[in-house]
């Protein structure tokens, strides 16, 4: 009977020591690491936003402006330019009008690519051989005040491409006849056309002053939220 008892007696200790060994199998080793959490996936940065049909009007108003100001862009080249965007925008209000204010997809890309196109000629024309010259003279100080100011018009939205296109050109017609003047007189201007020239530009002056404090302004494109 003694040795009954001790053999069951002795049954619980074999089963606690059995289950020590498999718990002790489930702990990982001493000194052992655990493997590193896999980091996060970095989120792909987000295509840029292209920009809206007014932006892309107001980019090529900008660039326009700085040539004038720089002298990258003549008087004449300027006003092919803004010949052109001002058939652009004559365009995009009629489609609008059409589409109760709105434009199609596919009226969204006719004028994309006609955008296109202006932006290569803005570039090619900066970057030709033509170049503003005035020269350090009264009617060359002249010449370029009023390129200054024409400029500002445009980058500032006070003058329509159609009224910058208007303004250039006269302005164009002024070069045309200095040069053809100096040309006649061995590089030089008589007194006379001196003053016909600054009477020209007097008149060009208030042109430019009425275009750019009118009702009719560029409308600026306002920033995507």
């Amino acid at each position: 009977m003694k040795f009954t008892w001790m053999k069951w007696g002795a049954l619980p200790v074999a089963v606690l020591m059995a289950g020590s060994v498999a718990m002790a199998q489930d702990q990982p080793a001493s000194g052992s690491q655990q493997p590193a959490p896999a980091p996060a996936a970095t989120p792909a940065p987000a295509a840029p936003a292209k920009p809206t049909v007014a932006q892309r009007k107001e980019n090529q108003q900008d660039r326009i402006a700085n040539g004038v100001e720089s002298g990258q862009l003549t008087a004449g080249e300027t006003a092919k330019l803004e010949k052109k965007e001002a058939a652009i925008n004559k365009e995009t209000a009629a489609d609008r009008a059409a589409n109760g204010g709105k434009l199609t997809a596919a009226e969204k890309k006719q004028v994309n690519q006609q955008q296109n196109k202006v932006s290569k000629q803005i570039y090619a024309d900066k970057h030709n051989a033509n170049t503003a010259h005035y020269g350090n003279n009264k009617v060359g100080q002249r010449r370029e005040n009023q390129q200054d100011r024409i400029a500002q018009g445009i980058k500032s939205g006070q003058m329509t491409a159609g009224e910058a296109a208007k303004a250039e050109k006269q302005q164009k017609g002024i070069n045309k006849q200095v040069a053809a003047d100096r040309k006649a007189n061995g590089g030089t201007l008589t007194a006379s056309e001196k003053k016909q020239i600054n009477k020209e530009q007097n008149g060009a002056s208030k042109n430019i002053y009425n275009k750019k404090h009118n009702a009719k302004t560029q409308p600026q494109a306002q920033p995507k939220p």
